[in-house]
């Protein structure tokens, strides 16, 4: 063999080593095989879907559960919370996460920005004080969101350093076309400012998770044309019982807006 092709050898073998190497434990083996933990707020947890149970409202119809009972993985635990922000899923959460962990799914970020606030200011006051509220929430996530984002997913990195960690995105709530969106229904420039709001976040979301080096699952595509005051809604408007469903994801949305997601940028 001549030098020439002794180095071109070693490089190709030394780029297949990397490769391999850098590789998440959980793209080797099969997913019946994996450890899985789901990581997250209430869009994770199941909120707005059937069979919401404890403090946490947690649901084996939320995406997480939906995944697990299609794939049977070797172990599966959800420690999603309703409520959760970064904050509370660094002290919290984490300690459900080790070497062995194949897979990671997380939604998070929404309540730091003030979800809730948010969609409560723009239900009772005018147009102008939804949209400035809304600014409001953009100046945060301008200023403080993308460092918070990178700590939080470095913690997540440094407690599963194996696994394959799918940071999953918010729905688009509004549809944008209806002039009704029945009692107590947002105005056409309440939801554009609202949904304004949610691409924002998506963005950012996308940027620093991508950074981190984590997959990436926008989910505003399996919901278009889903939207709330849509035809087809698989997003709950104001909801009185439970009033805490509001403006999450129905059965539907999990299944066929989630979940889809989630298994596309899976193998």
């Amino acid at each position: 063999m001549s030098r020439r092709t002794t180095v071109l050898a070693c490089l190709v073998s030394s780029i297949l080593l990397t490769v391999a190497t850098a590789a998440p434990a959980a793209a080797a083996t099969p997913a019946s095989e994996w450890d899985y933990v789901a990581l997250g707020d209430s869009y994770s947890s199941g909120v707005g879907a059937p069979g919401q149970s404890g403090t946490c409202l947690r649901s084996p119809n939320a995406y997480p559960g939906l995944w697990n009972a299609a794939n049977h993985p070797a172990t599966y635990r959800s420690v999603a919370c309703s409520g959760a922000t970064t904050g509370s899923l660094r002290s919290s959460q984490l300690s459900a996460l080790n070497q062995g962990t194949d897979l990671v799914t997380v939604t998070i970020g929404g309540n730091d920005v003030g979800f809730a606030s948010t969609i409560i200011t723009c239900t009772l006051s005018s147009d102008s004080g939804c949209a400035a509220k809304v600014d409001e929430a953009l100046e945060m996530l301008e200023d403080e969101m993308p460092a918070t984002f990178d700590a939080t997913y470095r913690e997540i990195r440094g407690k599963a350093p194996n696994a394959r960690v799918v940071v999953l995105g918010y729905p688009i709530l509004f549809d944008e076309t209806a002039p009704s969106c029945g009692f107590a229904g947002m105005s056409i420039p309440k939801r554009k400012s609202i949904n304004k709001g949610a691409a924002e976040l998506n963005k950012v979301i996308k940027a620093r998770s991508q950074a981190a080096g984590f997959i990436w699952s926008d989910v505003t595509d399996e919901f278009a044309g889903h939207g709330i005051c849509g035809p087809s809604a698989w997003l709950h408007g104001l909801t009185l019982i439970p009033p805490t469903d509001s403006f999450h994801p129905t059965s539907n949305g999990y299944k066929y807006g989630y979940l889809p997601a989630l298994n596309s940028v899976l193998p």
